[in-house]
């Protein structure tokens, strides 16, 4: 009899909670308040956390004041594509990634991985190594580079990432004996590419001030370092001639199955991180596009053209 009783009661406090009116939380220690008899309001949904706009590094150089020694690197000599967007990097580094000797990997963006140092601890500490944020980053990079050729088991890695036109100055500080590939395109070949991406809303005027954002510091670079200039143009239309002399420069036997990248393992192709066209992945080198339209470059770009040898 007393288990039937405790049997009831149970199932009357049960109900007694299910019935009972929503309780809100308190605004301050987090202590629970009941609601007013008869309340039928809910507790107040937390705001939706807004999405943060990604930052975006800036498209123009940065320039440095370097305090400390450079470390030694486990990479002594890497290898950067200084280029613009849409002229033919990705073809490029698929190439050269189909070499025995040559790991080329999607765009890395070294210039974004950063590190921060508190002032009053890790800077200080740092600074007693003889180490100070920039050059803590060039070690990070260094090692990415390295990383990735122990991965591959390759000896040579070639960067293609386009935002490098900002930063050939920071990397031939980082890296005293780098080699630089400058890689040209026709400026009318990069404006009309840019016009034809999918869901391109930008006004001519403004893809041309995008692509001069890229060519100027292009040339203050192959004004100021030593390296090799290949032409888009020219990687297209002869390859094979194209890719020797490339081969000379990077000190590596040129090998016929370079020209074959389609048959070799590139990785996925990731947004941001190169070209995804249909062109790329056919696996094939494909002509470049004619130049149409040549005399409605503005006069600034129509300066590099004529600098370049494009008639």
């Amino acid at each position: 009899m007393s288990d039937l009783r405790s049997g009831i009661k149970r199932r009357a406090r049960l109900l007694g909670e299910a019935l009972r009116p929503p309780r809100s939380i308190a605004a301050k220690g987090g202590a629970a308040a009941p609601a007013s008899a008869g309340s039928s309001a809910q507790a107040p949904k937390a705001p939706k956390a807004s999405k943060a706009k990604k930052a975006r590094p800036p498209k123009h150089t940065v320039h440095y004041e370097y305090g400390v020694p450079i470390v030694a690197r486990h990479v002594p000599s890497p290898v950067f594509v200084i280029s613009p967007v849409r002229s033919g990097s990705t073809l490029l580094r698929m190439l050269l990634n189909s070499h025995s000797r040559i790991r080329a990997p999607h765009e890395l963006h070294l210039r974004t991985i950063e590190v921060q140092l508190a002032e009053d601890f890790s800077a200080k500490s740092m600074g007693e190594l003889g180490l100070d944020r920039l050059e803590i980053e060039h070690v990070l990079w260094d090692r990415i580079l390295h990383l990735e050729l122990e991965r591959s088991g390759k000896d040579v890695i070639v960067d293609k990432t386009p935002g490098n036109v900002w930063a050939w100055e920071r990397l031939s500080h980082a890296w005293p004996h780098a080699k630089f590939i400058f890689l040209l395109r026709h400026p009318e070949g990069i404006v009309s590419s840019l016009a034809n991406r999918k869901n391109n809303t930008a006004t001519r005027d403004q893809l041309e001030a995008n692509v001069l954002k890229y060519l100027e510091p292009l040339e203050k670079g192959r004004n100021a370092l030593e390296g090799h200039t290949v032409r888009y143009e020219d990687l297209t239309a002869h390859p094979e001639e194209t890719l020797r002399k490339l081969c000379v420069y990077l000190d590596v036997d040129w090998e016929p199955g370079m020209l074959d990248y389609g048959e070799h393992d590139h990785g996925e192709f990731v947004p941001n991180l190169g070209d995804r066209s249909a062109n790329i992945r056919s696996g094939r080198i494909q002509a470049a596009r004619e130049i149409e339209n040549a005399d409605k470059l503005s006069p600034e770009l129509a300066k590099y053209a004529k600098l370049w040898g494009y008639s």
